[in-house]
């Protein structure tokens, strides 16, 4: 796997993806950017959320669930000092559906956090991962 990242001037780079899509990354005003694009450590969040939503889904799709709503708010916290990891990530995933099955809901949810979900298990390394649920 091979991505490209090309700056831009100031603060601003430009990803491209394996995939060939494009991802503008900038900085704050007061670090040198002109707040353009998301901040990389941003990013990470949301890849975490695309990783285990992804994993997620899948698996209640594959249990014949019926998900009318599903989406997931990540909360973290950073180290004071550089390099300024994750220590702490919470996600809450949120489900809306007809007559959702929780034991389902929670199978799929523990399986992408501890077989499946890539960026959880790099988090992990250096943060604090806790998860909860809930269905609507």
């Amino acid at each position: 796997m091979e991505t490209k990242v090309v700056w831009n001037g100031e603060m601003k780079f430009t990803g491209t993806t394996p995939s060939n899509f494009n991802i503008v990354m900038d900085s704050t005003p007061d670090h040198g950017g002109g707040n353009e694009g998301p901040r990389p450590m941003e990013l990470i969040l949301v890849a975490l959320g695309g990783c285990t939503g992804m994993d997620v889904i899948s698996i209640l799709n594959k249990m014949k669930e019926k998900v009318e709503h599903f989406e997931m708010k990540i909360t973290a916290e950073r180290a004071q000092e550089h390099p300024k990891v994750y220590t702490k990530v919470h996600i809450e995933y949120i489900f809306k559906g007809e007559n959702l099955n929780e034991a389902n809901i929670k199978k799929a949810i523990d399986l992408s956090q501890t077989k499946y979900c890539s960026v959880s298990a790099m988090l992990r390394n250096t943060a604090e991962v806790t998860y909860s649920y809930k269905i609507l």
